[in-house]
């Protein structure tokens, strides 16, 4: 049962602080460009294909996308700015890779929820 507030400048307390919990506005940033960046079917499927195959060459993923090179290297660079891949140049080609400390905070952001 919860106690009720003897004035009004008074809350009373109830479980815990919502306040303990909340995130900052850094990280509520960065989280925000990480989903707003997932929120596009194609870059769902890029971000998986990548997770999935290791680091990858760009040239390998327009077939399974079904996407011409011009719009692999488009959704490739908005991921890159959120922060959930990142590339290694070798010659004309980039291998990208996922950054597993992005992947697991939108993971844990959403298991905390």
């Amino acid at each position: 049962m919860s106690r009720q507030p003897t004035s009004e400048l008074e809350i009373a307390p109830c479980c815990g602080s919502v306040l303990a919990a909340a995130l900052s506005p850094a990280d509520a940033d960065l989280l925000a460009k990480g989903f707003a960046a997932l929120a596009d079917p194609v870059r769902l499927r890029l971000l998986n294909l990548i997770a999935e195959s290791g680091p990858v060459c760009s040239c390998d993923l327009t077939e399974p996308l079904g996407k011409s090179q011009p719009t692999v290297s488009h959704h490739t660079r908005v991921l890159t700015e959120a922060g959930l891949i990142r590339g290694r140049k070798d010659g004309r080609w980039v291998w990208w890779q996922v950054v597993p400390e992005a992947v697991a905070a939108l993971r844990d952001a959403l298991a905390a929820a």
